[in-house]
């Protein structure tokens, strides 16, 4: 019976850290301009591209 509850009790921990890491995940998210979001995401894809060696995609060529 000791066991069930600190296995409860360690899942509610978790469950409590996973909810406090993506409200802070969601928090910074809303902080940023759409721009912003651009941006960043533009520069993943690059990182990306880069780490394996391909060029840009169809829709980067302009």
């Amino acid at each position: 019976m000791k066991l069930w509850r600190v296995l409860g009790v360690a899942g509610l921990a978790g469950v409590a850290a996973t909810g406090v890491i993506i409200a802070r995940d969601q928090r910074r998210r809303a902080q940023m301009t759409p721009d912003q979001v651009r941006d960043r995401l533009h520069q993943r894809l690059d990182e990306i591209q880069q780490d394996s060696g391909e060029g840009p995609g169809p829709q980067d060529q302009r």
